[in-house]
């Protein structure tokens, strides 16, 4: 019997990215691959790059030339670039970087077993020709469903028709297609959280951001294929599920009803297994008070708001086609906190963006002094490629951004921590991740996987990686907190998380 192909998933950049490499890893699978943990071990490394800002892209550039560097002293014979990057410069990124010996699209994706054959073998496949994505879909959402199905799409299964069944000797942990745009799925770790892709693409036209021009429109997927994912992912083990896209607000406008998500929430919260439900990527601008509701008063649906707010001075917000300003968005927050006091919420920011001047910062500093947030990401402004802001006259100097940057992070930091004071005495309902020699770690309900702290248990006695407790808070380590758990502390699911 000829040695079985293994190959090695190595995933940069966001959650997004974790589940197209997830669906990668399926098609891989389910095609006779084997997988493995370290690329050192593998046949081809695959790495799944992110193109968003020049710090990602170093990353990805990094990732590359070291898995590179296995080649002739281990098992690896072959490096492949995939994701955003290899997606968004494609030829140009195949020239400045020959150690890759592939570099593919997302058209690729749904052959992606034979491209990594041929490369394997010796053989070329050429780099894609990079084209922006927001040309392949119709202009009107009403009309992008029907036309998907012949649009490689991550995270929504293969562009071509897909059997009416699955297989029925797919490997035992693959998650069958179950719908004509399901995708296959292998997950890559053991974690009690999952990602679980709403939506692709954006229709928004941020002048900051080239996202959509190769993530393409903003397309739904349907609801019947979330919910059997989630389902699929229960049954996996998964205890929490975070629902992601690049603008999970606008959910539902090419499906028909702008209020899907509404809907939806409920029914992925009555998944047996599940304990919570989070969603993130909203946008502030489309925030509207059923959803508020949902958000705030559905069982094991998280109260949590991932606000994209980027800035809070109007010439600045409007500079970047946005909309909004500091009392709008404090108001929102009220609102939030007026039907979930302990909800949790985060955002981005940008400081230096062209024509910024001290007032502008001043209102952004206001903004964030007022809005208790519980995690705060601070960008200094650089051009993107293709972008209009990089277009824009009247740019700040290097230094000056730098400046503001180094300014706005140590609020930020201050910030944060006072809020997270501010939870001491608070019960909350921890989802335990990791036990190791260092502690008990979980997250609240207020805390999303990787980005905005976790919570240190004072006890493990009794607790297993996956499982709920109830803790009080005594603690706090910066963003950090520290809870000891209450007697009797295992949540029952329908409490968890409230």
């Amino acid at each position: 019997m000829p040695e079985r192909r293994t190959v090695a998933l190595v995933t940069l950049g966001c959650a997004r990215n974790e589940v197209d490499s997830e669906e990668l890893a399926g098609r891989l699978e389910a095609d006779g691959w084997d997988l493995v943990k370290d690329a050192a071990d593998a046949d081809v490394a695959v790495v799944n790059t992110c193109g968003f800002v020049e710090a990602a892209k170093k990353d990805s550039v990094d990732a590359l030339l070291e898995a590179n560097d296995l080649k002739g002293h281990g098992r690896t014979q072959a490096v492949v670039a995939v994701g955003c990057m290899a997606e968004r410069y494609g030829k140009d990124l195949a020239e400045a970087l020959p150690e890759a010996d592939g570099v593919l699209g997302f058209d690729d994706y749904a052959d992606i077993s034979d491209r990594l054959q041929t490369i394997l073998s010796g053989g070329i496949h050429a780099a894609h020709t990079p084209r922006d994505r927001r040309k392949l879909l119709p202009i009107s959402p009403a009309q992008r469903q029907e036309s998907a199905a012949s649009v490689a799409l991550p995270g929504h299964g293969p562009a071509a028709e897909a059997p009416e069944a699955a297989p029925a000797d797919l490997p035992e942990g693959l998650a069958p297609a179950s719908g004509p745009r399901a995708p296959l799925r292998r997950r890559l770790d053991g974690a009690p959280v999952a990602s679980v892709k709403l939506a692709s693409g954006c229709d928004r036209r941020c002048s900051f951001c080239a996202i959509p021009s190769f993530r393409g429109s903003f397309i739904s997927r349907r609801p019947s294929d979330v919910l059997n994912e989630t389902r699929w992912l229960a049954e996996q083990g998964v205890k929490e599920i975070m629902l992601v896209s690049e603008n999970n607000t606008s959910y539902g406008k090419d499906l028909g009803d702008i209020r899907l998500l509404e809907s939806l929430l409920p029914e992925l919260a009555e998944v047996d297994g599940l304990e919570r439900v989070r969603v993130s990527y909203l946008q502030p601008a489309e925030m509207r008070p059923g959803l508020i509701d949902v958000l705030t008063s559905t069982p094991k649906v998280m109260p949590y708001f991932d606000l994209s707010f980027q800035h809070s001075a109007p010439d600045v917000l409007r500079a970047m086609r946005r909309f909004g300003d500091t009392d709008r968005f404090l108001e929102l927050l009220d609102t939030i906190r007026g039907k979930a006091p302990e909800a949790g919420v985060r955002s981005n920011f940008i400081v230096g963006f062209p024509g910024e001047t001290e007032a502008d910062l001043a209102e952004l500093e206001r903004f964030l002094n007022g809005a208790r947030l519980d995690a705060i990401g601070v960008f200094g402004y650089s051009d993107e490629e293709g972008t209009e802001a990089a277009t824009y006259e009247n740019k700040l100097d290097e230094d000056v951004v730098a400046e503001r940057l180094a300014r706005v992070s140590r609020l930020a930091e201050e910030l944060v921590s006072q809020r997270a004071e501010e939870r001491v005495g608070e019960t909350v309902h921890v989802l335990v991740e990791s036990i190791d020699d260092e502690g008990v770690y979980g997250r609240g309900a207020h805390q999303a996987p990787e980005t905005d702290g976790q919570v240190l248990l004072t006890s493990g006695e009794g607790l297993s990686v996956g499982r709920m407790v109830e803790a009080k808070v005594v603690g706090t380590e910066g963003v950090d907190l520290v809870a000891e758990p209450l007697d009797g502390s295992l949540a029952c699911s329908e409490e968890a998380g409230r």
